[in-house]
C-alpha cells in the first residue's frame, strides 16, 4: 500500500510546474514536522497588509484559517476603507495570529 501511495505522490509531483513542486515540498515538510511551532518569517520592509496576511498564514500553518478570517478581514477593512496605516494594521495582525496560536496551544488544539 505504501508503495502505491509513493508512486501516486511521485506522479503528482512530476506533473507539477516548478512553483507547485516547491509548494508541495513545503506542505510535506509541514506535515512531517514533529511539533507545530510557528515558522516565523521576517517582516519585509514596506510589506502590504495583504502580503502580511499571506506571510502570517505561512508562519502559522497549524491554525484554522477560517477562525482568523474575521479578525484579519476587519483589520484589512480598517486599512483599505478607513485609511489606517499598514504598519499599524500589520502589527495588530501579528498579535492576532500569535494570540490565536497561544490559545489553541493551551487548549490542546495544537501540539
Amino acid at each position: 500500500m505504501a508503495a502505491d501511495g509513493e508512486e501516486v505522490l511521485l506522479g503528482i509531483y512530476r506533473a507539477l510546474d516548478a512553483q507547485r513542486r516547491d509548494e508541495l515540498l513545503e506542505l510535506a515538510r509541514v506535515l512531517a514536522a514533529p511539533a507545530a511551532e510557528p515558522r516565523r518569517e521576517p517582516r519585509p520592509a514596506g510589506e502590504s497588509v495583504a502580503l502580511a496576511i499571506r506571510r502570517l498564514t505561512r508562519s502559522y500553518p497549524m491554525l484554522d484559517r477560517r477562525r482568523l478570517m474575521g479578525p484579519a478581514s476587519a483589520l484589512m477593512a480598517q486599512h483599505a476603507l478607513q485609511g489606517r496605516a499598514a504598519a499599524e494594521v500589520i502589527d495588530e495582525l501579528e498579535l492576532v495570529f500569535e494570540r490565536h496560536y497561544r490559545e489553541c496551544r493551551s487548549a490542546g488544539r495544537v501540539s
